[in-house]
């Protein structure tokens, strides 16, 4: 049976891990699109990449993500309850997923295109920002998208090794066959994902203003 009086009676500790929640969860989230980019760039245009890249990066979203909390405090150096371990686990996490979805992002940009731009005189770094990028965002951003969704997710297993944020509500409730904590994490962890996707969605209308114009059309 939920207890609803119980919600507002610990509000400061369901803002406080809400806090260490969205702390937790973007650092990974940004360094997995900053990185999975230039990735999927290699992949998309060096077929000698491709198969390295994605077997790599299939091979490191196989790992059990607890298993990866466990070993990396020994690969880091870093204390066992070290937040740090949950964000390089997370990022790792995010580069495997987005990587894919970069790859597929540049090389749906028509080789015309590229010929086009290399024709009028675009230096290759330029090309690839000024042309490539700006065609391929539209796909980016529906894969950053998802590895919002996936870290904000992820971030809850990381209470299972003493890192905290909304996932404490699932552990402490399910020991104390507590349904109101639970669900506080469940709507906590839900509404977390919500606003990161809403942002994404926002940054997206900004900085790729034609991609909205055509979905208009």
């Amino acid at each position: 049976m939920i207890r609803w009086s119980w919600y507002p009676e610990n509000f400061a500790q369901i803002a406080e891990l809400t806090l260490a929640h969205v702390s937790l969860a973007v650092p990974p989230i940004v360094v997995a699109v900053l990185l999975s980019i230039p990735l999927g760039f290699a992949a998309a245009r060096r077929s000698r990449f491709r198969a390295v890249i994605s077997s790599g990066t299939g091979l490191l979203y196989a790992i059990p993500s607890l298993a990866l909390f466990v070993m990396l405090p020994a690969l880091l150096g870093t204390s066992v309850l070290s937040p740090l371990n949950v964000q390089v686990a997370l990022a790792a996490y995010g580069v495997a997923l987005m990587t894919r979805t970069a790859t597929d992002a540049f090389g749906a940009v028509p080789s015309m295109t590229r010929d086009a731009a290399r024709a009028v005189g675009y230096a290759p770094l330029w090309r690839v920002l000024g042309v490539e990028l700006p065609l391929a965002g539209p796909v980016l951003l529906s894969g950053a998208r998802v590895v919002s969704a996936s870290t904000v997710s992820l971030v809850s297993v990381g209470s299972l090794v003493g890192v905290h944020g909304l996932g404490y509500f699932f552990t402490d409730g399910f020991n104390r066959s507590f349904p109101t904590e639970i669900l506080a994490g469940v709507a906590g962890t839900a509404v977390v994902a919500l606003v990161f996707d809403v942002v994404l969605v926002a940054l997206g209308a900004i900085v790729m203003p034609w991609s909205r114009k055509a979905a208009v059309k």
